[in-house]
């Protein structure tokens, strides 16, 4: 749906629409503002009444400058949440100040993608015990990202982590016991709700999809990134060094983009773009149409240009395109690489050097098929990533008898 326009001002005089007049009437009686104020100190009732009254100013001009009318009751929404978080910490002020009683107490929740983006990870399958692989990914994202939320994403995960115990789960247990990670329920119906993919989803039939699980983590990335944003980060990508950037495709190899690492702001022109061009064109036959494909198309549209290879490392619009060094430093081709015996040498100069110019490293999980992979005492690649950058992980997993060498 095209987007419209609206040139309305606000001013003193302004008269607010019924729809939103009653949701805001409703959002301060739900959330009991007056109740937590009355709590505090004379002082400290001004102090947040003043915060309150900009705060909500800033949201109501925010509200009538937004380009696009199809947003204001999803922004409505984040102003729910703002005010809940605000009301949370005025209830903890007052617990300091000993004025607010227990029954007056407001739970703080944990932080959500919607008000605090951060690095995203997506299960698609009904599977509750994340592969090693992806247990390391979430983990060094973790690691070396302890600012940043990780948000990792699970379509069968019900939402209580307690439920997931060990001896018959160990990802989730061990995944929880980093304070930036985030397990949260995937349901593709509510996130593709309000966006291009909505209606596809009704009536896409995927037992008769040959790519669905990838299909469906295509659309689903997208998603993510066009109502939250943040960044997005394939399951077999192993983090080197923090993620700062914000808007980026990365290269996967000449004129040709990939869709294992992404960042964007929130509701960015871009990932509007894709989401569209994601059902006007679907393909779920063709492998990685909806994937690397629609990137790299999109890409070339965005830039006005079919040689991607005149953006390397430049902003193109607002988007950086990075080269592959930065996510994708061995091809599909050869990765294989990744995990031959003997590899890893005592010396771990050579490998850091090797690497020194990525971000994360994509192990091509998808190449890998049902092979069974030796990750300890392999002295391999891959080895020496688990232990450097998922120790945890890496301490998880069953031991390796090496075999005596060859006289």
């Amino acid at each position: 749906m095209a987007s419209r326009r609206t040139n309305r001002r606000v001013h003193s005089g302004a008269q607010f629409p019924d729809s939103l007049s009653r949701r805001a009437h409703c959002l301060v009686h739900r959330l009991g503002f007056i109740r937590n104020i009355e709590k505090l100190t004379p002082v400290m009732k001004r102090c947040q009444a003043l915060t309150l009254f900009f705060l909500t100013l800033i949201c109501v001009i925010f509200f009538f400058t937004s380009p696009s009318i199809d947003n204001i009751f999803l922004r409505v929404n984040d102003f729910t949440i703002i005010l809940t978080n605000y009301s949370a910490k005025i209830t903890s002020i007052g617990q300091w100040s000993g004025q607010v009683t227990a029954e007056n107490t407001v739970i703080v929740k944990h932080p959500q993608p919607r008000t605090e983006p951060g690095i995203m990870f997506l299960q698609t399958s009904t599977e509750l015990n994340p592969s090693p692989l992806a247990m390391c990914s979430i983990e060094s994202a973790a690691r070396l990202n302890p600012n940043k939320t990780i948000y990792y994403f699970m379509k069968a995960f019900t939402g209580n982590v307690s439920a997931y115990r060990e001896p018959e789960y160990k990802g989730i247990p061990l995944l929880s016991t980093f304070k930036n990670v985030i397990i949260l329920p995937l349901n593709p119906k509510e996130l593709f709700n309000n966006t291009p993919l909505a209606g596809w989803y009704v009536k896409v039939d995927p037992s008769k999809e040959r790519h669905w699980l990838h299909v469906l983590a295509d659309g689903c990335r997208i998603a993510l990134l066009w109502k939250y944003g943040g960044i997005y980060l394939d399951t077999d990508i192993i983090s080197l060094k923090p993620l700062e950037f914000r808007n980026f495709l990365c290269e996967q190899s000449s004129n040709y983009a990939n869709n294992a690492a992404l960042g964007f702001n929130r509701s960015h022109s871009f990932t509007k773009m894709c989401l569209r061009d994601f059902v006007d064109k679907y393909n779920g036959a063709a492998w990685g149409h909806q994937g690397p494909d629609l990137m790299t198309r999109m890409l070339k549209k965005w830039c006005g240009t079919g040689n991607l290879n005149n953006f390397r490392n430049k902003d193109c619009k607002g988007i950086m395109f990075l080269s592959n060094n930065w996510f994708y430093p061995v091809p599909y081709s050869n990765w294989g690489r990744f995990f031959q015996k003997n590899t890893w040498k005592n010396n771990n100069d050579t490998i850091e050097k090797e690497f020194s110019k990525t971000t994360g490293v994509h192990i091509w999980n998808y190449m890998i098929g049902n092979r069974k992979i030796e990750i300890k005492a392999s002295r391999s690649l891959i080895e020496y990533f688990f232990s450097e950058y998922c120790p945890s992980t890496y301490k998880s997993l069953p031991s390796q008898k090496e075999k005596p060498a060859k006289k």
